[in-house]
């Protein structure tokens, strides 16, 4: 394998102890847009165990659960304040008959899952236990229709189910124990129907669309639904153009696919095994994912001047190889420390964005790529990107204050590696320090900063203009090595903790020492 990928003589030269001075200019006399809590959503495919022993395990398992959800999972995500969950696909979604999935339990036919694995599921998780447990979560329901294989009367009819108080579809629903009906406002009308979803071009999926969205009804006039046509992958940009020019302001909102993938003589690489190098290259990608939205969002600004339509972010995160000895059809892998500066660094971007992209949904919440949690049998627990989504809860529903950075080491990284069919560029580079600030509704400032850098502290100077710091306190996630990991027999050795160095200096400004390898949140008042 080619190791030379990009410049680190600056690095070796220098020592472990090694410290850089690094400013952090947050303008807080010019706010941006409110950051959509939803950016922090989640998605729950039926792959692997995400559903079957991730988020259910029914009400008859000998793991503890509420009304069949696995309780130690529930209260992990509850904690998390999930605002948004994604069901049930991805490429499930196209494949998935929902009149299969309601009704006495006995009574559900068994399917093949021939997406994920050819396993055979029985059903027994379906619209009821999907939505009831959204509700328990709080959080929004978004649901993928089945373009793929399924007919718009299929459509028409499950969101009549979902939403209406009357009518053939209620009535059903009222039969099978639901009297209320749950009001689902995101609707997505197919998922990568240029792939798993149909094969489709995009003329042909807009015509599709047009066709379905006019059968998707709103129930309840003062909560009209949320249309959500199946964007593009990556760098195909003339999708984007074709869907915005022949369905344009049909739909609410455009997606877009992004996976941080290695990609190397047809390994996606380890998830868990990785050098220096496989570490700045993955990061160097997961933030190209900026340029990649800012060409879509001009492709969207051509045909929608007044911003009428949002982009959607809806699967995004890294894609490694499969753990060893785990079924290579459910995507089952480790999260590190690598996996949680990916969720950091995209979460800074998604917010610079935060007029535009209303909406995001990291893959996947349990047991898929890089997950919130892991499971295993009775076992559980938190991985690294779980206490970023943690840390950086403050930052839902808040105001985006504008923050830039001055000092950071700036790595080249050469795009020597990747060997897909999409364009990319041939360079990058990447910051060694990444940084986002809001405000919230108590006035409250909270300043997110990474420290990718693998052997240098940062010594960082945060200057406030238009905020007056009088109170400051934080949480940092951090490591020994980039390669360690949480697992099931030392579930607590990655965890956030209380951070106290932060100081408010006489001049206003605040200085800290961040770690290498380190994130941190910091709470201003």
């Amino acid at each position: 394998m080619k190791k030379s990928f990009f410049l680190l003589s600056a690095l070796l030269a220098l020592g472990v102890n090694a410290k850089n001075n690094v400013a952090v200019n947050i303008d807080a006399s010019n706010p941006g847009a409110k950051i959509n809590k939803n950016i922090y959503g989640q998605f729950s495919e039926h792959l692997g165990s995400c559903i079957y022993g991730g988020l259910w395990v029914g009400p008859e398992s000998p793991i503890p659960n509420k009304d069949g959800y696995r309780l130690d999972v529930f209260n992990a995500l509850k904690e998390l304040q999930v605002p948004l969950m994604r069901w049930p696909g991805g490429c499930f979604a196209d494949e998935y008959h929902w009149m299969d999935g309601i009704g006495p339990k006995e009574n559900r036919p068994r399917m093949v899952n021939n997406n994920w694995g050819g396993v055979v599921e029985d059903n027994s998780f379906g619209t009821h236990e999907f939505l009831n447990l959204c509700e328990l979560l709080g959080c929004d329901a978004y649901v993928s229709m089945n373009v793929g294989s399924g007919s718009v009367q299929e459509t028409a009819q499950w969101i009549e189910y979902m939403n209406a108080a009357d009518g053939p579809m209620a009535t059903l629903r009222k039969q099978n124990g639901r009297e209320k009906p749950w009001n689902v406002k995101y609707i997505g009308i197919g998922n990568e129907a240029w792939g798993c979803g149909g094969n489709m071009r995009p003329e042909y999926y807009s015509d599709i669309f047009r066709r379905y969205q006019t059968y998707c009804r709103n129930f309840d006039q003062d909560k009209p639904l949320y249309k959500i046509a199946s964007g593009a992958s990556d760098y195909d940009y003339e999708w984007t153009d074709v869907l915005m020019n022949r369905i344009g302001t049909q739909m609410n909102a455009v997606s877009l696919h992004y996976y941080t993938v290695l990609g190397w003589n047809g390994s996606k690489g380890s998830a868990t095994k990785f050098d220096n190098d496989d570490y700045y290259w993955c990061l160097g990608k997961a933030c190209a994912i900026e340029p990649v939205i800012r060409k879509h969002l001009s492709i969207m600004d051509k045909y929608d001047p007044n911003h009428n339509i949002d982009l959607l972010v809806d699967e995004w995160g890294t894609w490694f190889d499969v753990e060893p000895e785990t079924n290579p059809g459910f995507l089952f892998q480790q999260s590190t420390m690598r996996d949680a500066f990916v969720a950091a660094m995209s979460l800074n971007i998604f917010h610079k964005y935060a007029d535009r992209i209303q909406m995001c949904n990291i893959a996947q919440v349990v047991n898929v790529l890089q997950s919130m949690i892991l499971t295993k049998d009775d076992k559980m627990l938190l991985t690294p990107t779980y206490f970023v989504f943690k840390m950086y809860k403050p930052h839902m529903d808040a105001t985006y204050i504008p923050s830039s950075v001055q000092g950071s080491k700036i790595i080249p990284v050469k795009n020597e590696r990747y060997n897909g069919t999409m364009e990319e560029p041939e360079n990058r580079e990447l910051s060694m320090v990444s940084v986002t600030s809001s405000k919230d509704a108590k006035g409250k400032l909270h300043i997110s900063l990474s420290n990718a850098d693998l052997k240098e502290e940062q010594a960082v100077t945060i200057n406030l203009n238009g905020y007056k710091a009088k109170k400051v306190s934080g949480e940092i996630l951090t490591a020994q090595s980039k390669n360690d990991c949480n697992t099931f027999e030392n579930p607590d050795k990655i965890k956030s903790e209380a951070y106290a160095k932060a100081k408010i200096q006489k001049d206003g400004t605040i200085t800290l020492d961040m770690p290498a390898m380190s994130i941190v949140t910091l709470e201003v008042e």
